[in-house]
């Protein structure tokens, strides 16, 4: 039988999150080779096997096929494996992480309230400075998908190195695309949530891949796991 192998966060409060939830279903994580070794198995189910990976690796790793399922944010899934790529898909909700990833501009633009008003905002910054709206983010696929579904073209991402919410500040940017659980921190930074910017409500996730789905050791692990949130 071929093991199938299952990407958990190797840290963090993700990883204990995880841990937790998988022990009330029933099941356990075991750690092989030294205490902060990177490989384990799941006790509970036979045929488990563990990667202790960041939560954007799982993601990437899911996509490359490397891992056969993944515990990672909804948010890393769907920026890594678009929703209409069949190689993957998303098997459960994990009742935890929750974060929303949103459009936000600066609070003084009292004439932006909604996407559309950021393609008229983009279309007359760019007569007045000659360039595009700068989009400080590091969720490039989410921000051209959602920004193409509501028809704004007049703007360039900027990869975020840092504090994302911080670029607008620092004349990094004029905009930004981040993720927030209460939006404290956009508002410490004078920044605003667009009233139909909300790309995604993301969730702690279990994905994995789609020729994975009927095995029946997935299905056991997610029977346990769907009685246990």
């Amino acid at each position: 039988m071929t093991a199938i192998t299952l990407g958990i966060p190797s840290k963090g409060r993700l990883m204990e999150a995880t841990a937790a939830l998988l022990a009330k279903a029933g099941f356990s994580i075991e750690r092989l080779g030294a205490e902060r070794g990177y490989r384990g198995r799941l006790t509970g189910i036979d045929g488990i096997e563990i990667a202790f990976l960041s939560a954007s690796e799982i993601a990437q790793n899911l996509r490359d096929g490397k891992i056969d399922l993944g515990v990672t944010g909804e948010d890393l899934l769907r920026e890594t494996i678009p929703p209409d790529d069949p190689s993957a898909e998303l098997l459960l909700r994990l009742g935890f992480g929750p974060a929303d990833v949103v459009v936000a501009v600066p609070e003084c633009w009292l004439d932006a309230a909604t996407m559309a008003d950021l393609d008229e905002i983009a279309e007359s910054f760019y007569v007045r400075h000659g360039r595009r709206l700068r989009a400080a983010t590091k969720y490039h696929n989410l921000t051209r998908r959602f920004f193409a579904e509501k028809g704004v073209t007049g703007y360039r991402i900027v990869e975020s190195l840092g504090a994302t919410e911080g670029a607008p500040a620092a004349g990094i940017a004029e905009i930004v695309v981040d993720i927030t659980t209460t939006g404290s921190t956009l508002a410490a930074n004078h920044l605003k949530i667009l009233d139909d910017g909300v790309i995604l409500k993301s969730t702690a996730i279990l994905a994995g891949r789609t020729a994975s789905g009927g095995d029946q050791r997935v299905l056991k692990l997610i029977s346990g796991l769907t009685a246990a949130i």
